[in-house]
């Protein structure tokens, strides 16, 4: 086999535009209803298909090496197992995003690798195969996998494909590791939102149903929202601890970020409704 490293395979980061929690299922997890939208920041991850089965992960942040339950790792074991691919691969990941902050880094990059391995290996499994196999990985690969902004339901895992704006975005990552295993067992999360209809929530204020309760919990979101708050319609993602601002212009976000307080940090990004993993897997 060639030694061939096959370059820059972008993982993005997610958001979801709005979160609402529905109830808990009997198994544990919850019923959501979700919009997930990307945008142009991005983890880069690079493959080298090899001869033994061995999979090896370089990173420029050890302690994504250093972690044996590495989701990257287990995204192309599974992918092994699943097709009976003799080979293996050393992997580099540039890692870019902030982690544990609810834009969805490491799933991105669990997604990337079996999307990329998937052509690389020649092991042609479908699209809905390959999400079938991140979903047991975790709840919100599949979105990354198929790749278009999505409205989502159950635990994630139900997509349907959508439009919305693509607005910029200032999003400030606050010092603040949340759990979002806690966020989901804490007896004050909401979980009666109503399951309402794709179009009503299109079409009325977006909410997420973790934000109440993760601000009370963690001053540094309630700060980084309370200062956002003052320039722009602005909510966290996910469980947290990333908040983001909506912009329509980009120089209007890029005047907020340059007022942005020395002790809070942050960046601009472009609302993507096509994930650019999919104009990579369109090139050689």
């Amino acid at each position: 086999m060639s030694a061939i490293i096959s370059r820059n395979w972008p993982a993005p980061a997610k958001l979801n535009l709005f979160l609402h929690v529905n109830g808990r299922r009997n198994d544990g997890y919850h019923e959501l209803q979700t919009l997930f939208q990307f945008i142009d920041c991005c983890d880069m991850l690079d493959f080298c298909v090899t001869d033994t089965d061995e999979l090896v992960l370089h990173s420029n942040m050890s302690a994504v090496v250093a972690d044996n339950d590495n989701l990257i790792l287990r995204a192309a074991k599974s992918l092994q197992q699943a097709t009976g691919f003799k080979g293996g691969a050393e992997i580099w990941l540039d890692k870019r995003l902030p982690m544990g902050g609810g834009l969805g880094g490491g799933s991105s990059d669990a997604a990337t690798t079996l999307v990329a391995l998937n052509k690389l290996w020649n092991t042609q499994l479908s699209t809905e195969k390959l999400a079938e196999i991140g979903l047991k990985l975790g709840a919100d690969i599949p979105v990354f996998i198929h790749g278009f902004a999505a409205f989502a339901e159950g635990v994630g895992e139900r997509l349907h494909a959508v439009n919305p704006s693509e607005l910029w975005y200032v999003i400030i990552t606050p010092d603040a590791h949340v759990s979002t295993a806690d966020v989901f067992k804490d007896p004050l999360l909401p979980r009666d939102t109503p399951k309402l209809a794709i179009d009503t929530l299109m079409s009325q204020p977006w909410v997420n149903d973790c934000q109440k309760l993760v601000v009370s919990k963690y001053p540094q979101v309630a700060k980084a929202l309370g200062w956002l708050l003052e320039y722009a319609p602005s909510r966290m993602t996910g469980t947290g601890a990333c908040v983001f601002g909506e912009f329509t212009q980009q120089q209007q976000a890029l005047a907020a970020l340059a007022k942005l307080p020395s002790d809070m940090q942050g960046f601009v990004a472009k609302g993507m409704n096509r994930s650019p993993l999919m104009v990579r897997l369109s090139h050689p």
